[in-house]
């Protein structure tokens, strides 16, 4: 662990508040990290999607463990605000592994970790979690643990029993040592409330448009409010833009919004 570790990591555990929630915007390599850190971010997370495009892997447990530990210890590097790492399903086969990966997370000094069950059995996530807990606890380090529960992102199960599937995984995960709870793919303000009211731990919610604002979620009880991937596929319909308009019209317009070269530069240059 890094020596600012133990602080960051208080101090991100404290950002997580309903009375104002943790946003974040999530970052996928270092100048996205500076990019976002510069524009007011109280922490910084990872996309573990955008990883992986970053380093030329499709998302979904493709990435290598090391490429993704050392992207980690780089974007902790760069900024000076709690980094939290999104680690899939953990980059490996079984519980052995993720304990492996969480103490390569710590090694690197990132503050937290998000854990994803996707299409694994309750059950399996659940062990994961249990060997990341006992991972940090080994190690004497706070690590934030969030737990993604993938029902209503993969539409899973039933419609009319997915809430109860969902708070029942929250519940199993939370025990295993879970410290937040992560549920993509929802945007309905009722089922938002019941998930805040029925889970004990902080709940996350990822932002699209047509989500109700970061406030706005606060007054329903959630203290994370997360981009996920969504800013890299900006950035990456950005270039696609551009492109197009380059190899189509021969024009040059999509540049307008582009930051400045100074103010990008600036970013990165003090950090050396």
């Amino acid at each position: 662990m890094t020596n600012t570790q133990p602080n960051h990591a208080h101090l991100f555990r404290s950002l997580h508040s309903p009375s104002a929630p943790l946003a974040l915007a999530n970052a996928w390599d270092v100048a996205s990290a500076r990019v976002i850190e510069a524009a007011g971010a109280s922490a910084i997370a990872t996309t573990s999607a955008g990883v992986a495009w970053s380093l030329g892997a499709p998302d979904g447990d493709f990435l290598a463990r090391d490429r993704a530990l050392k992207l980690i210890a780089r974007i902790v590097a760069a900024v000076a605000v709690p980094v939290t790492a999104d680690i899939e399903g953990g980059y490996g086969k079984d519980a052995a592994d993720v304990a492996e990966t969480v103490a390569g997370v710590l090694a690197a000094g990132a503050v937290g970790v998000n854990i994803e069950d996707g299409t694994r059995t309750p059950t399996e996530l659940a062990t994961r979690l249990a060997a990341a807990r006992q991972t940090a606890d080994r190690a004497g380090a706070d690590l934030f643990l969030n737990a993604r529960v993938d029902t209503f992102l993969f539409g899973l199960g039933d419609p009319d029993t997915r809430l109860k599937e969902t708070l029942a995984r929250a519940h199993m995960y939370v025990d295993a040592g879970a410290d937040g709870i992560f549920v993509p793919g929802v945007t309905d303000t009722a089922t938002i409330a019941a998930l805040a009211r029925d889970i004990s731990v902080p709940l996350n919610v990822m932002a699209s448009p047509g989500t109700p604002t970061v406030a706005e979620l606060g007054a329903l009880g959630v203290a994370r409010v997360s981009l996920g991937s969504g800013v890299a596929q900006v950035a990456y319909a950005a270039a696609r833009r551009a492109a197009q308009d380059l190899f189509g019209a021969g024009g040059y317009d999509s540049l307008t919004e582009g930051m400045a070269f100074p103010e990008l530069n600036a970013l990165l240059s003090d950090r050396h």
